[in-house]
């Protein structure tokens, strides 16, 4: 399992590095085509205080590449709700390639 962290405006965190690396870990252990990913937080100013914490994550898989991201108050619901869009693409690219074989 290879996991590069990238930070904009924003400083580079273990706690965040250790937390989405636990929830990827789960991910690559359902999903053992899974290659890479690609993780980057970035802070944005926003208007709202529910936004503006945004993690974007890319996968590299067999095809094209899975990627997610989404914008909250906080990294971490940041974070979980990012996993959970790559889970759902991940069962969609395993039940297609379940299909083709």
């Amino acid at each position: 399992m290879d996991i590069n962290f990238q930070y904009d405006a924003v400083k580079a965190s273990e706690r965040l590095e250790i937390l989405t690396a636990k929830k990827l870990q789960k991910l690559f252990d359902k999903f053992d085509f899974v290659i890479r990913a690609e993780v980057f937080f970035k802070k944005e100013n926003t208007t709202s205080p529910e936004t503006g914490m945004i993690c974007k994550i890319r996968l590299s898989v067999p095809g094209p590449l899975i990627f997610a991201e989404s914008s909250h108050g906080t990294f971490e619901v940041s974070i979980s709700e990012t996993i959970s869009d790559l889970e759902r693409q991940l069962r969609k690219r395993k039940d297609k390639m379940k299909s083709r074989a």
